[in-house]
């Protein structure tokens, strides 16, 4: 049994920053334009895709959280991981190749074109301060958290300061060909070390799934819960899941950036599937081990320990370091992600248009600027996180302001023709208004709504404000319905010529097979 961090251990961390840095180096070698920088020209291939899309999403918060939260409470979150599968489907099927036949660099670009530039500006500087307050600094954080538990001795800001550092030298440089390629090899490490550690655990309980289910408390391993459940309610389960992942998969800019730099339709569509196939895997590889531990490492006080418990006490020498390797990717993967979506959002939506006229090389030079700036803010606010009560709070109360109206004017307004620039803004005003009205309520003990059902509530609300105020306006001009909302040709783009077997249409029946099953075996 190990007990603790070895040299050889250290010595594979260090390999593996090393690693990152050189591929970050020499793919900023071919990095010169602003297309390359923001989207990697354009170049991308489905597993390059879907191996990013699963790291980036991925984070060291993710895996404590999901493990630790098993271990406690059961496996209820994690219908976050694989219940992505349907956004998925979603963004395959309608917005693929509306966002790519538009040829758009940043999401709010198709705001612009399908209402107007108010919604645009609103919707990216949202996006820019949600990144970096509270996607990237909160993975800093995580991070630093989790990294604590295996080195006690080091301060916050002795892990988010180098962490930040690392990430936004290569992503500033090689941009978001560095930032995908290094995510593919870091989800790679991240799924074989995580997997070494389940089948440990498993072995440590003869491989018997009796065993597993002999010390867990009833309902445990249910996805199901009653409605008064603090963890995630039923009504969450319908109102809140589906929505929150539409608003991640869909319209987040930091995850569907490496979809716009897919090399056509067809290879962003495969890519997205591989992507939902892989978010299946953290239910084997990283909740259900949680639920093992409490037969192999009883009596843990605190569920976010039951991980490095694990890795520290079951790993043997080496592999300690590939895990601890896994989790740092799994932070940069998420931190050099949102550092190169921000800073395309910067500049692409704000700095662009206000200098049309300066050169391609030169957008790119703002572009590397933008990222170490932004690299420096989340690396100073990431600690200020702690004062907060819980991570996981402050993550999803953020979320759960902001998603509800951002879902509304993609969702409905791909299918609401007579939606228009007048609604959309306004529905993103008065639903943000009202999200912060209710987190405000909610923390001063006025409401005790779960937020899953008040993102449902909010998206109910904010449909009526769309579709009313869009009713009492001009309608949109003829170009902004022909090109930027769902006819039915959209599901068969790019899938001409291929084989029944290779059509994503398939890919994605078999996806929603697979979750309907794991939701019949957890019910």
């Amino acid at each position: 049994m190990n007990t603790g961090i070895s040299n050889i251990d250290l010595t594979i961390i260090v390999l593996y920053f090393i690693m990152v840095l050189g591929i970050g180096f020499v793919i900023a070698r071919r990095t010169r334009t602003s297309d390359d920088l923001f989207l990697g020209g354009r170049t991308f291939g489905w597993a390059l895709i879907g191996l990013s899309l699963f790291a980036s999403n991925i984070s060291s918060a993710t895996i404590i959280g999901l493990s630790g939260a098993a271990y406690s409470t059961g496996i209820v979150n994690s219908v976050y991981e694989w219940m992505s599968a349907l956004p998925l489907i979603i963004a395959a099927l309608i917005f693929v190749p509306l966002y790519l036949r538009s040829r758009i660099t940043t999401i709010p670009e198709f705001l612009e074109r399908r209402f107007d530039r108010r919604s645009q500006v609103f919707f990216s500087v949202v996006t820019i301060v949600m990144s970096i307050v509270v996607e990237m600094a909160g993975g800093l954080y995580a991070g630093a958290v989790v990294m604590q538990a295996f080195f006690p001795n080091l301060e916050l800001w002795h892990v988010t300061l180098p962490l930040a550092i690392v990430a936004g030298v290569y992503t500033a440089f090689g941009g978001l060909r560095a930032v995908v390629y290094t995510d593919a090899i870091q989800a790679v490490i991240l799924i074989v070390g995580c997997t070494v550690l389940t089948w440990m655990l498993f072995a440590r309980l003869d491989f018997s799934w009796a065993n597993v289910l002999a010390n867990v408390p009833d309902g445990h391993f249910s996805v199901v819960r009653p409605i008064d459940d603090t963890t995630l309610p039923w009504p969450g389960l319908i109102l809140g899941v589906p929505f929150l992942g539409f608003w991640y998969w869909t319209t987040n800019q930091y995850i569907v950036q490496r979809v716009l730099g897919a090399r056509d339709v067809r290879q962003a569509r495969w890519g997205m599937m591989l992507a939902g196939l892989l978010k299946i895997v953290p239910l084997f590889i990283m909740v259900i081990p949680g639920a093992m531990a409490i037969s192999v490492l009883p009596d843990l006080p605190n569920g976010d320990a039951v991980f490095p418990r694990a890795v520290i006490e079951i790993l043997p020498v080496g592999m300690v370091g590939i895990v601890l390797a896994g989790l740092l990717s799994a932070i940069m993967s998420s931190v050099d992600s949102t550092l190169n979506s921000a800073s395309t959002l910067l500049v692409v939506d704000f700095v662009k248009p206000r200098n049309p006229d300066v050169g391609d090389e030169r957008i790119a030079q703002y572009g590397r600027i933008s990222t170490l700036v932004l690299m420096l803010v989340a690396a100073l606010w990431a600690p200020m996180i702690g004062h907060f009560d819980s991570l996981w709070d402050y993550l999803q109360e953020m979320f759960s302001i902001v998603v509800p109206p951002i879902v509304v004017i993609f969702l409905v307004g791909v299918f609401y023709k007579k939606g228009n620039g007048d609604g959309a803004f306004w529905t993103l005003v008065a639903g943000t208004l009202l999200g912060v009205f209710l987190f405000l309520a909610g923390n001063a003990g006025l409401s005790d709504i779960h937020y899953t059902v008040r993102v449902g509530v909010m998206v109910g609300v904010s449909t009526l404000i769309f579709v009313g105020v869009s009713a009492l306006t001009a309608p949109p001009t003829q170009e902004k319905i022909d090109n930027y909302t769902f006819r039915r040709e959209l599901l068969s783009d790019g899938m001409e010529g291929v084989p029944w077997y290779l059509d994503y249409r398939f890919h994605s029946l078999l996806l929603l097979l697979m979750v309907g099953y794991i939701l019949y075996v957890f019910w």
